[in-house]
């Protein structure tokens, strides 16, 4: 009887934390799920329809089959080269500088898996998820070189960018890599898509060369409606982007979308005036410009800062990325289309630093705590991260460009550019 009454003690004791250690173990949650596959369907639309939408009405009309297919098109080919290799390479252990092929085909991927970045929903929709992100990041470069460079140049540069670039640099600071380890903070992809994307669009954009006539001859946006359509599917999909990288329906996503949205205002307002008093008038491309400007900034701190950090963020890219589009690519002289670097680039360093200034502890979690909240070495790490993504971006954007250059050229002729893309390299025009 003693020993039977032992056993039942030592079973009583152990029941609790067995059942503990079960409820700890991961579970999908459908609530999350949920929340993860609306983020995701809103991410793919900032792409089709809304980047296309955006570079489409700022082209001449010539080209805009053109601009809307670089979307398309590098959509349908990323989502091939993700599954096949570029989830693998980006969200698997490996080492330091990029993952191993384990998930290579997706293999091994069930449909109760679960990635140790979201607990609470299925791997199959992180992955999507994530997809998303790495479509609209070499999609966003192409704005930096329409009107000129040869369609199969493009495919061949978005697949081979998109593996040797965006998966290793997503694995550095999302996927376990070093900026990671080293509390580079970067919430839904300031270094990882804007200044990426930003970056290697600058180098194409001088490899290329600038379009013929720029910058005497006029390039007027043939139809602001579709660039303020494209804006604003952009913003309203912004909200899965920034909020949704909480892989949660959460509070973090709920300040993650309040911050987005104030930012947002805030650069559209202080790109507008500044446009205003510079000009003399207020533009619709200058207000949707500044709109996307603040995105791009507050997107690394969305989870780390407060709404009046989120403000003087906006306002500040605003003023930045106005001057970046207009002064600053005068002074340096490339020819930079769409502003991919001037917004996407340049806003992007300007939210990654500020990062560092505004991240709140209380907001963002242990050791998120930036210059405001007593920790100015986070500033130092931010400039770390985006050096580091900046050199490695730009030096193996520019091998990848001149390989290609050298293989079957990056620039059409010049009788393809004068009578416009659309027939010549897609047998199609816009009435």
């Amino acid at each position: 009887m003693k020993r039977g009454f032992l056993a039942l003690a030592a079973l009583a004791v152990l029941a609790p934390t067995a059942a503990m250690a079960q409820d700890a173990a991961p579970k999908i949650d459908t609530g999350d799920t949920a929340w993860m596959l609306t983020s995701t369907a809103l991410v793919l639309m900032m792409t089709i329809p809304g980047l296309a939408l955006f570079y489409g009405g700022m082209v001449r009309k010539m080209n805009v089959l053109s601009a809307v297919m670089h979307s398309f098109a590098t959509c349908c080919l990323v989502t091939i080269l993700w599954m096949i290799a570029g989830y693998s390479l980006a969200f698997t252990e490996g080492g330091a500088y990029v993952g191993d092929l384990s998930r290579a085909l997706l293999r091994g991927m069930g449909v109760d898996s679960i990635h140790g970045n979201a607990k609470t929903i299925p791997e199959s929709v992180f992955m999507t998820y994530q997809m998303t992100f790495a479509i609209i990041t070499p999609a966003l470069i192409a704005g930096a070189f329409v009107d000129r460079m040869k369609f199969s140049a493009m495919l061949w540069f978005m697949g081979l960018w998109s593996l040797l670039v965006y998966s290793p640099v997503a694995h550095w600071v999302w996927g376990g890599g070093f900026l990671g380890a080293a509390n580079v903070l970067d919430y839904a992809g300031g270094t990882v898509v804007h200044i990426n994307a930003g970056v290697a669009g600058l180098i194409l954009a001088i490899m290329v060369g600038k379009r013929r006539g720029y910058p005497k001859e006029p390039f007027t946006p043939h139809n602001l409606i579709l660039t303020l359509t494209g804006a604003s599917l952009l913003w309203v999909g912004w909200f899965g982007f920034n909020a949704g990288s909480a892989v949660s329906a959460g509070a973090s996503a709920g300040m993650a979308m309040a911050v987005t949205q104030i930012a947002a205002a805030a650069a559209a307002l202080s790109w507008m005036f500044v446009e205003w008093a510079a000009k003399g008038k207020p533009s619709v491309l200058g207000i949707v410009s500044g709109a996307i400007a603040g995105l791009v900034a507050i997107t690394p701190a969305s989870g780390f800062v407060a709404p009046g950090g989120a403000l003087v963020i906006g306002l500040i890219a605003g003023v930045v990325c106005w001057w970046a589009a207009t002064a600053l690519k005068r002074m340096l002289g490339y020819d930079d289309s769409l502003d991919a670097f001037g917004v996407h680039g340049i806003g992007g360093i300007v939210g990654a630093i500020l990062t560092g200034v505004f991240a709140v502890q209380a907001i963002g979690g242990d050791g998120k705590a930036g210059l405001i909240d007593g920790n100015a070495g986070q500033v130092l790490t931010q400039i770390y991260g985006v050096a580091v993504v900046v050199a490695y971006d730009a030096i193996v954007t520019f091998v990848i460009a001149k390989i290609i250059d050298l293989a079957i050229g990056l620039r059409v002729d010049a009788d393809t550019e004068r009578e416009g893309l659309d027939l010549n390299l897609h047998g199609e025009v816009v009435h």
